[in-house]
């Protein structure tokens, strides 16, 4: 009984790696040589959420190793986010990120790609100096990424 029960811990210690890192890093690569754009916006959006998450994991580190079933909740999470039957992140994008994106967008605030861009962030009510060069340091200007 105890092979098995360290089988099932070792298929579970290895499922993390698996479905979060390396079938979508190798379903990034295949989208990115695919003619398609749906699977290139599945698997952009399922990075940024994979960042957030990582990053608020970091900042809440000491809460969550309070929780026991933390890790098998976020490998679920995970594995819906990127399992091509549900396209969670596909999902989660559309519904709240690009929301959250357009609203503030259309505050004054222009970081983004498309038309009017570079004019757009130059009429920001705060008027930040810094924040205007990075943004002018993101954002190529017309022309730019042509030269190369």
């Amino acid at each position: 009984m105890s092979r098995f029960w360290n089988l099932i811990c070792g298929l579970h210690s290895l499922a993390g790696p698996v479905t979060m890192l390396l079938y979508p890093l190798y379903a990034s690569v295949i989208a990115i040589e695919s003619p398609s754009k749906v699977d290139d916006q599945q698997w952009l959006a399922y990075w940024i959420l994979y960042s957030f998450l990582t990053l608020t994991e970091m900042v809440l580190q000491p809460v969550l190793e309070w929780i026991p079933i933390w890790y098998t909740v976020k490998l679920v999470f995970t594995a819906w986010l990127v399992l091509p039957w549900f396209r969670g992140a596909a999902f989660i994008y559309e519904r709240f990120v690009r929301e959250k994106i357009r609203q503030y967008r259309g505050a004054g605030v222009g970081v983004g790609v498309g038309v009017g861009v570079t004019e757009h962030h130059h009429k920001s009510p705060t008027g930040g100096k810094a924040r205007n060069k990075f943004v002018d340091f993101i954002i190529p200007k017309k022309g730019e990424h042509e030269a190369s």
